[in-house]
C-alpha cells in the first residue's frame, strides 16, 4: 500500500514528536511492506516566520492532494501579540475548515500503569483505568462565528457568536451515534440548553438523529454539570459529542484526568476518510529541541491514522500494543515519570516503541 502524508511539524516540540511518530511509520512499512511519502509543509509560527502569514495556499494545496495530514503543534508565546486573523492558531482553524474536518475525535484512555499519575483517587477512576472518547463539532460555533471589536462611549466591546446551523448539528451528532454503536452503545450529548438558543437547537437535532439509534442509550449533560461529573464518576461516560467551544475546554479537561496531556492523540475527520491527525498537547516551546517531550500522543495519532484513514487495522494495533509494552517495562518521559520508573528523553522513547512493533 502506499499512501501520501502531508507533514505540518509546527512549532515548539512540534517537530521533536512529529520526527518520532514518523520513524514509527516507517518501522510499520518496512514490517509489512508499506510505502508512505511524506510532503513536509509550513503552518502556524513557522509559517508566520516564513510567510508572514499563518496558512498559505500552497499548504492548503499539498494537503488536499494528500491521504491524511500529520500535524505536531501550533502556536507560542513569540506570535502572542499579533492580530488575531495572523496568530498561528488562526492557521489551524483555517486548515480544519478548508480541508472540511468537522468532526475531532479524542480518545481518553488511562492507562493502568498511570494510574498514579492521574489527579484523582482510584475510588473514582477503577482499578481498570478509564476509556472514553470526546467528539467535538470543529467548524462551528464561537471559533467560526461573527465577531467584532470596538469602541463607544462606555468604553471598549467585543462579541462572538455562537451560531450552528441544523445540518452541521445532525452531521457530528450522527458521528457520535456511530462511533457510540462501535463501542458500549452510550452518548453524552453536552449542551448549555438551559441558557443558549444554539444549545436548545443542538438538543432538538439530537432527540431527532436518536430515533435512528434505538439501541444507543443517550443522555444530556449541561456543560457545566459535564466538566463536574467528570471530575466526580468519568466511568459513566463512553461517547461524549458536544459543539466546538465546549468540545475544546471538555477535551483538555479529559486528556489531565487521564494521567498527562502528553498521552493524548486526535484525529480531525470529515465526510470521507481523510483526516488529520495530531496529538492534543500545545507547542510547549520551553523544552523545544531538548529531548524532553512525550512522544506518545503522536504515536498513537498515526496509530489513529492507520486505522481511520488507511484502513490498516492490525498495524495500528501493534503500535497501540508497542506503547502499551514499554510503559509496561516501566520507561517514562518527564511528564509521566514516577519513582522507580526509568526516565527517558523524547529519542529513546521513540526507539523503544519502534523496536517493540
Amino acid at each position: 500500500m502506499e499512501k501520501k502524508i502531508a507533514v505540518i511539524k509546527g512549532d515548539g516540540i512540534g517537530p521533536d514528536v512529529v520526527e518520532q511518530a514518523m520513524a514509527v511509520l516507517d518501522r510499520v512499512s518496512e514490517k509489512h511492506g508499506h510505502k508512505f511519502v511524506y510532503t513536509e509543509v509550513l503552518a502556524g509560527g513557522a509559517s508566520l516566520d516564513k510567510y508572514g502569514v499563518p496558512l498559505t495556499d500552497e499548504t492548503v494545496k499539498v494537503c488536499k492532494a494528500s491521504d491524511a495530514v500529520l500535524l505536531g503543534a501550533m502556536g507560542g508565546p513569540k506570535w502572542d501579540t499579533l492580530p488575531g486573523n495572523l496568530r498561528p492558531e488562526a492557521g489551524l482553524l483555517s486548515i480544519r475548515n478548508q480541508l472540511g474536518l468537522f468532526a475531532n475525535l479524542r480518545p481518553a484512555v488511562m492507562y493502568q500503569e498511570l494510574s498514579g499519575a492521574c489527579p484523582l483517587k482510584e475510588s473514582v477512576t477503577g482499578s481498570e483505568g478509564l476509556d472514553f472518547v470526546v467528539v467535538r463539532e470543529l467548524t462551528g460555533g464561537a471559533y467560526f462565528g461573527k465577531r467584532d471589536t470596538g469602541s463607544d462611549e462606555n468604553g471598549m466591546w467585543a462579541y462572538d457568536t455562537m451560531f450552528y446551523t441544523e445540518n452541521e448539528i445532525r452531521r457530528i451528532v450522527r458521528v457520535g451515534f456511530e462511533l457510540a454503536m462501535k463501542r458500549d452503545k452510550r452518548l453524552t450529548s453536552v449542551d448549555k440548553a438551559n441558557v443558549l438558543d444554539s444549545s436548545r437547537l443542538w438538543r432538538k437535532v439530537t432527540l431527532e438523529v436518536a430515533k435512528d439509534y434505538p439501541e444507543v442509550r443517550l443522555n444530556h449533560l449541561y456543560v457545566d454539570n459535564c466538566a463536574m461529573q467528570l471530575v466526580i464518576n468519568p466511568r459513566q461516560f463512553d461517547v461524549i459529542v458536544t459543539e466546538n467551544l465546549f468540545g475544546d475546554i471538555i477535551s483538555d479537561e479529559s486528556s489531565m484526568i487521564t494521567g498527562s496531556i502528553g498521552m493524548l492523540p486526535s484525529a480531525s475527520m470529515g465526510s470521507t476518510s481523510f483526516g488529520m491527525y495530531e496529538p492534543i498537547h500545545g507547542s510547549a516551546p520551553d523544552i523545544a529541541g531538548q529531548d524532553k517531550a512525550n512522544p506518545i500522543a503522536t504515536i498513537l495519532s498515526v496509530a489513529m491514522m492507520l486505522k481511520l484513514s488507511f484502513g490498516l487495522d492490525d498495524e495500528a494495533a501493534e503500535i497501540e500494543a508497542a506503547v502499551k509494552k514499554v510503559l509496561e517495562e516501566g520507561y517514562r518521559t518527564g511528564d509521566i515519570m514516577s519513582e522507580g520508573k526509568t526516565l527517558v528523553g523524547t529519542n529513546e522513547m521513540g526507539r523503544l516503541i519502534r523496536d517493540r512493533i
